[in-house]
């Protein structure tokens, strides 16, 4: 299996402007990098003041960038109407030429992402919507006619033009079943909380399990200075390089984009 080697980018303080994010996404392809993964954050606690959009700092990438895989990572379905999360990801995909990979989780209102902006909502119902909402979404990207009616969302007698195809990768924390036979049903697993690569045992035995298929990518972040091959040796198809949250200086981000993976 040949693992790729990818960025884990959070665009916070110095990198809150989608300028800057396109410049760093433009100098990763040029140093051999294969992806390109934003975050998805609405605010993230005291120490972060500035924070730029996934999709406007997306569309900066796919516009700087010829090769890359690129996407946000991850985004809340929760927190968005699937039918415009649908639209945005099949612009995205039309204007890369079919680089735009979807990350998708429950998200966390650790920060109050969520109960800030009025939602209350607990994991268990963010959980239903996030199945719910993959349904309308996948729906609708493939083009077919979509009549959905559900406790969260309704779509009805509705058909978007299909876009080129967008892989949808799951995130969830080690040890949750759940978001292990989720990520299963569709293109990859953005596996959180890993104590280290013999944990990718059971994950890629859960994987097994729950019929995975073929190509199905597992996808870990690590620190800058963490040795990423006792992770490719494990089972990870994407090794990422994760650049925040805190404390970001923009001259050492550009001296860890320009070394390469």
């Amino acid at each position: 299996m040949t693992t790729r080697r990818g960025l884990f980018v959070a665009p916070f303080d110095p990198l809150a402007d989608p300028r800057v994010i396109g410049d760093l996404a433009a100098a990763a392809e040029a140093a051999g990098w294969d992806g390109f993964f934003v975050w998805d954050h609405l605010q993230y606690g005291e120490r972060v003041e500035a924070i730029a959009d996934v999709w406007t700092c997306c569309a900066a990438v796919a516009m700087r960038t010829e090769r890359l895989l690129f996407g946000s990572m991850v985004t809340p379905l929760a927190r968005r109407r699937p039918q415009v999360l649908a639209r945005q990801a099949a612009s995205l995909a039309v204007l890369s030429g079919g680089r735009f990979v979807l990350g998708l989780g429950l998200g966390d209102d650790w920060v109050g992402e969520f109960s800030a902006f009025g939602d209350e909502s607990v994991p268990q119902v963010r959980g239903a919507m996030l199945d719910e909402g993959l349904e309308v979404l996948t729906s609708l990207l493939s083009g077919a006619p979509t009549d959905h009616d559900g406790a969260h969302y309704a779509a009805r007698d509705v058909r978007f033009q299909p876009a080129p195809a967008v892989p949808i990768w799951l995130a969830g924390r080690f040890g949750n079943r759940a978001p292990v036979r989720r990520a299963a049903r569709y293109d990859g697993f953005f596996v959180i909380g890993l104590d280290g690569p013999d944990d990718l045992d059971a994950v890629t035995a859960d994987l097994r399990e729950h019929a995975a298929a073929p190509g199905f990518d597992v996808v870990v972040d690590l620190q800058p200075e963490q040795d990423p091959e006792e992770w490719t040796d494990c089972g990870a198809s994407w090794v990422l390089t994760r650049i925040g949250p805190f404390d970001l200086d923009l001259g050492e981000v550009r001296r860890i984009v320009d070394a390469g993976p």
